[in-house]
């Protein structure tokens, strides 16, 4: 049976109907998931630790699709740890997630404000205030008897103390792995948990916090408070101070989270 040229007429106006609606229905969802997904991720290491020990999360979100960059923090001071991770945030390409572990905490409260992070995840990181110094914030809740450090050298750098720090640093990992980390510790400046924070980011940008219930290293108790006083979305993890090594995946998928602005 032939097809009326009126029948054919209608099918190819149809056809390109539907190939119109399809395209319009195809550019909208990915505009949408464009203005959802932040692909940039920027973590910023915490101090005694450098960055190695993030790619277990790296790896994650890579596969992922994500665009992943790590700073390695000098520990020299408050300034010259914001000026490493703002020099990493100008090369990003666009909206950014920043990470921070512990001190690097302190360091995204402060570079956070940079007008490409999009949001900060906090990983048993310090949550301070404007006006307000680390040590002081460390201060308000009483240091767990695993949490030892050495008397600063004679540069004024200040080492965990090697005879505690499987315990109270790395007591989820092997001690072969926990052993190589204290043995390639970065010390911290002591000036740093003297400096006053001149920003907070958290105040201005969606920030997401996890809470490590078995840390030893930085008291629960105290991440609990600083999170609360932040108002950050929380999820706890029952895991210690290097949880970003031990869970990697439970971490990557709060970073996800942020990434999608839940």
């Amino acid at each position: 049976m032939r097809t009326s040229s009126k029948q054919q007429l209608w099918f190819k106006k149809y056809a390109a109907l539907a190939l119109v609606v399809t395209a319009l229905i195809m550019g909208t969802t990915k505009i949408h998931t464009q203005e959802k997904f932040v692909k940039n991720i920027v973590i910023v290491h915490g101090h005694y630790l450098d960055a190695s020990g993030w790619k277990g999360v790296y790896s994650i979100l890579t596969k992922k699709g994500y665009h992943v960059t790590l700073v390695q923090n000098p520990l020299t001071s408050l300034k010259d740890d914001v000026a490493a991770t703002n020099n990493i945030l100008d090369n990003q390409d666009g909206p950014t997630i920043l990470v921070g572990h512990s001190w690097g905490g302190t360091v995204i409260t402060e570079a956070g404000i940079h007008p490409k992070v999009a949001g900060l995840v906090y990983v048993t990181g310090f949550v301070p205030d404007k006006g307000e110094t680390t040590g002081t914030l460390a201060k308000s809740f009483p240091r767990l008897p695993e949490m030892r450090t050495e008397a600063p050298d004679k540069g004024g750098f200040v080492f965990y103390d090697r005879s505690s720090f499987r315990v109270g640093v790395a007591g989820e990992l092997s001690k072969e792995d926990a052993d190589f980390m204290n043995a390639s510790q970065i010390p911290i400046h002591k000036d740093c948990f003297g400096t006053p924070l001149t920003e907070a980011a958290w105040r201005i940008k969606p920030s997401y916090g996890i809470l490590t219930v078995n840390d030893r290293a930085l008291n629960p108790d105290l991440q609990r408070s600083m999170y609360k006083n932040a108002k950050l979305k929380v999820t706890e993890l029952k895991g210690g101070y290097v949880v970003y090594i031990s869970q990697s995946q439970a971490v990557a998928d709060v970073i996800i989270k942020a990434s999608l602005q839940k």
